[in-house]
């Protein structure tokens, strides 16, 4: 049985990610977070699920938590630290498939109207750029997933994958959608694998989001 590790397994994208792979896969789940027993609770019963209370700033938790697992999620991959830490653990334990949550913009990809706004809204992109080269430098097998801004709809599961140099038009996806697309790396691992890639809903070429 394959086993998946979410890393911040209280995260808004995860309320929607761990129902979608218990009911799409039959992987073993770990949900890492701080007092995930108490936060998590609702799956504490399940016997899929395994519950660990924890820090992803403390390294030696982190390579307790990643050892024998086939995959990492990492809920958001904004802080430089915290990705060091996780390349490391993973490194340390032998681990190699990461999917990491980030953000649009880092590469200076975002074009036209939406990307006038998407900059005047996020400021200065130094912290996020740095902490993506962490995960762009591991020489891990990852995917990092640079987001447009989320907004929830469960009628709203499409997704598409925009690579690495692509201008990116897209002003919006869903957090069911980005849970979809970590349920579909799960279910095929070569997705995206090795990639660095914007992720947004198809025909949102806005000049934002509908919901601002």
């Amino acid at each position: 049985m394959q086993k998946v590790l979410l890393l911040g397994a209280a995260s808004q994208i995860s309320k929607y990610l761990i129902p979608d792979l218990l009911e799409q896969t039959d992987v073993a789940l770990t949900l890492f977070a701080r007092h995930a027993t108490t936060r998590l609770a609702t799956y504490q019963a399940n016997p899929r699920v395994t519950l660990v209370d924890g820090d992803w700033n403390d390294e030696s938790q982190l390579q307790t938590a990643i050892r024998g697992h086939d995959l990492v999620y990492l809920a958001t991959g904004h802080f430089k630290t915290a990705n060091e830490n996780v390349v490391s653990a993973m490194h340390a334990t032998g681990v190699t498939r990461l999917v990491v949550a980030g953000g649009l913009g880092i590469y200076d990809e975002v074009v036209g109207k939406f990307g006038q706004w998407n900059a005047s809204m996020m400021g200065d992109y130094t912290q996020f750029k740095e902490a993506a080269a962490v995960i762009d430098q591991s020489q891990l097998d990852y995917t990092f997933m640079r987001m447009s801004w989320l907004y929830d709809d469960q009628t709203h599961l499409d997704y598409e994958l925009i690579p690495k140099g692509m201008p990116f038009k897209d002003a919006q996806v869903t957090r069911q959608a980005v849970a979809q697309l970590v349920t579909d790396i799960v279910k095929n691992p070569e997705l995206a694998k090795g990639e660095n890639v914007g992720v947004g809903e198809p025909n949102t070429e806005f000049d934002r989001p509908s919901f601002y």
